[in-house]
C-alpha cells in the first residue's frame, strides 16, 4: 500500500494536533558512518519536524570526526565499534527505548519532513512499519548499478517470498514498538534491510509504503555501498533468510534439480538397456544412483526442516503479539 499525497497531508496535520504531546515516545535512529559533511544538516532538520523526539545519532568507528558533529548539533551520540549497518541497527534496537521508532541514514538523501507523515501511518493504519518508497528527485539520485540492482532483488523476493514491497531496499523506515523489540537481527552489513522486509513477510506484521523524494548525496559525501560485493552479500543473505524461513522451498527445488540431473545421466544408459538388455557403463549407473540418493536426502532434510521452521514462525509470532 502506498499512500497518496492527499492523505498525507491531513495525516501531518492530525499528527500536529494529536501526537506532539509527547504521549508517544518518539526515538530518530540515525547510523553513521564517516558523514561529517551531512550529519549536522541531517540532526537539525530530524529535530525540527520532530520537536519532541529523541535524536540518536549511533557512530560507527568513523574517522571523520562524525560524533563529534552529531554531538553539537544536539544528537544523543552513542557508538558501534563493530563496522556495518546490520551491527549498528542491532545495537540499537537494543538500547534504545521508545514506542515509535524512526530510522533514516545520516547521508541527508532522505526526506525528515515526510517523518510525521510515517508516524502517522503508523499509528492510523494500525501497522507495524511504514517504509518510504524512494522516489528520485532527479536521474542522478542512484547510481545505476544500485537502480538494476535494487530492481533485480525486488523482483526476486516477490518471487521466493511473495514480498508485495516496492523498495526492499529502503532505508527510511518507521517501527512500532514490538516489531523493533521482537526483530531477531542476523545481518551485519547493508543486508538489515532485506532482513526487515522478509522478516515482516515472515510473521505477516502488518506494514505500509509512502512515497518519499530521494535526493543525490551532496559532491563531497560518498556512499558506503559497494555495488559488487554489497551485491552479493545481500544475494547470499536472502539466500540464507529462503533457507531458514521456507526450508521446504529451498530443500525441495534442490531436490528436484538433483532429480532430474540424475534422470538425465541415466537416459542414454536406460534406453541401451531396453535396446541390447545390456547394462552398459556402470560408473555412470553408480553416479546417476548416488546423486538420486542426494536428492532423496534433500528433500527429507527439506521435510524436517519445514516442520521445525513453522514451530519457530509460531513461537515468534506468539513472542511478537505478547508485546
Amino acid at each position: 500500500m502506498v499512500a497518496s499525497g492527499d492523505s498525507m497531508k491531513s495525516a501531518n496535520i492530525n499528527f500536529a494536533k494529536n501526537h506532539q504531546d509527547n504521549y508517544f515516545k518518539v526515538a530518530v535512529l540515525i547510523p553513521c558512518y564517516n558523514e561529517s559533511s551531512t550529519i549536522a544538516s541531517v540532526v537539525g532538520s530530524f529535530s525540527k519536524q520532530l520537536p519532541n523526539a529523541t535524536i540518536y545519532v549511533y557512530d560507527n568507528d568513523s574517522e571523520d570526526g562524525s560524533a563529534e558533529i552529531a554531538k553539537k548539533a544536539g544528537a544523543i551520540v552513542m557508538s558501534e565499534q563493530n563496522r556495518g549497518k546490520g551491527n549498528v541497527v542491532r545495537k540499537m534496537f537494543s538500547e534504545i527505548d521508545a514506542d515509535i521508532y524512526i530510522i533514516a541514514d545520516g547521508d541527508s538523501t532522505y526526506a525528515p519532513e515526510d517523518a510525521p507523515k510515517m508516524i502517522n501511518l503508523l499509528i492510523n493504519e494500525k501497522v507495524d512499519m511504514v517504509v518510504a518508497v524512494r522516489k528520485e528527485e532527479s536521474e542522478k539520485a542512484f547510481r545505476n548499478g544500485h537502480k538494476i540492482g535494487n530492481k533485480l532483488f525486488n523482483f526476486m523476493l516477490k518471487i521466493l517470498f511473495n514480498s508485495t514491497f516496492n523498495d526492499v531496499f529502503s532505508g527510511y523506515r518507521a517501527f512500532s514498538r514490538r516489531f523493533v523489540k521482537t526483530f531477531p537481527i542476523a545481518a551485519s552489513g547493508f543486508d538489515i534491510e532485506a532482513e526487515l522486509s522478509i522478516h515482516a513477510l515472515t510473521l505477516s506484521i502488518p506494514f505500509t509504503e509512502m512515497e518519499s523524494i530521494y535526493t543525490r548525496r551532496p559532491e563531497n559525501s560518498h556512499s558506503k555501498l559497494s555495488t559488487i560485493s554489497d551485491g552479493f552479500k545481500i544475494l547470499f543473505s536472502i539466500i540464507r533468510l529462503l533457507k531458514e524461513t521456507r526450508p521446504m522451498f529451498f530443500f525441495g527445488t534442490i531436490s528436484l534439480v538433483l532429480c532430474l540431473l540424475a534422470c538425465s545421466i541415466a537416459f542414454s544408459v536406460i534406453l541401451t538397456f531396453l535396446e541390447t538388455g545390456v547394462m552398459a557403463r556402470l560408473p555412470i549407473v553408480a553416479l546417476s544412483f548416488g546423486i538420486m540418493m542426494i536428492s532423496f536426502l534433500s528433500l527429507t532434510c527439506g521435510i524436517i526442516l519445514d516442520s521445525i521452521s513453522e514451530a519457530r514462525k509460531e513461537m515468534k509470532r506468539l513472542h511478537y503479539l505478547r508485546i
